[in-house]
């Protein structure tokens, strides 16, 4: 890896389709921007549609040379992630790249739709819904990948399976932590699965460090969201930089599946991308298998990727 690889050093990206959950601001609309920028059609999944085509006008205002396509994608609402993907599969368009962007932080303890725990629905289990319904068609590309963005945070994660909704207990930080954990756990368990079945599509992962973007201001409130918004002012690297991690594990020719980017400065808070190491715990290959059991138990998705060369949900 070139030590200090910048979005000047994404390959020319034309003729790929790649999908952004969360791209109207922070590190997805970044995201969005340089890919469309070096020739991506790029499909910006947005809850607001309003903020979506203002978002998707600024990036066209830079002359970009890919195409852009906003989508209306609710994830915390599973019923509308199975009809976003329905609609994709439908409609014949193409995916190269899933970026698995969007989250929540640290909100007040609040439920999806379905009533699982906001920030655990949210950002792992509409992220494994969505990736199990596509796939197929990561699975048609010639380089197809998975981009599942994580956090420094997961370091601090467990699952908490005899409370996974906080019903007894729940703590604004740890649930985070717990959402950011089952986002190593699943996308290591994804490339196992991949690989062991021969398919060519990587699952990779990505993390920002400490980037300045709203994420910290619209979950938490109080006493928390002053010292987030000091923190995003004093501390914190801009978002440009903070993308750069999941750019380079969705164009960079050397990223190889069941890497994880992040951050080569002082504790992965700032930097140029690098490899970096999950906490031992998100490694484990048991309980990787145990809470994509659990994902699917929870959503009522089947995740099957078969030894046959092909990979499908029920």
């Amino acid at each position: 890896m070139p030590s200090r690889w910048t979005a000047a050093d994404i390959p020319d990206q034309s003729g790929r389709t790649v999908i952004v959950t969360g791209a109207n601001s922070g590190l997805g609309f970044q995201t969005a921007l340089e890919l469309a920028r070096h020739g991506a059609h790029v499909v910006m999944t947005v809850r607001d549609i309003d903020k979506g085509r203002a978002a998707k006008a600024r990036i066209q205002a830079e002359g970009v040379s890919g195409s852009l396509e906003l989508r209306r994608l609710d994830l915390a609402d599973l019923d509308d992630v199975e009809r976003f993907a329905a609609d994709i599969i439908a409609d014949g368009l193409p995916v190269d790249v899933l970026i698995n962007n969007a989250g929540v932080m640290m909100p007040p303890r609040s439920l999806t739709r379905q009533g699982h725990e906001l920030q655990f629905g949210v950002n792992h289990l509409a992220h494994f819904v969505l990736t199990a319904r596509l796939v197929d068609r990561l699975a048609q590309s010639r380089d197809g990948r998975v981009v599942t963005v994580s956090s420094d945070l997961h370091k601090r994660g467990q699952i908490h399976f005899d409370d996974l909704a906080g019903a007894r207990h729940y703590g604004r930080m740890s649930f985070y932590a717990q959402s950011k954990f089952a986002n190593v756990l699943f996308a290591l368990e994804l490339d196992r699965r991949l690989k062991a079945a021969g398919l060519p599509v990587r699952s990779l992962l990505a993390h920002p460090g400490y980037s300045a973007t709203n994420l910290q201001l619209s979950g938490p409130t109080g006493i928390l969201k002053l010292f987030m918004r000091f923190g995003n002012r004093f501390l914190a690297q801009d978002v440009a930089m903070g993308a750069l991690n999941q750019l380079y594990a969705a164009t960079a020719p050397a990223a190889a599946g069941g890497q994880f980017i992040g951050p080569d400065g002082k504790g992965e808070k700032n930097g140029y991308p690098r490899i970096v190491q999950p906490i031992a715990g998100a490694s484990d290959p048991d309980l990787a298998k145990r809470l994509w059991q659990l994902s699917e138990d929870l959503t009522g998705v089947r995740f099957i990727i078969a030894n046959s060369g092909a990979a499908h949900a029920l």
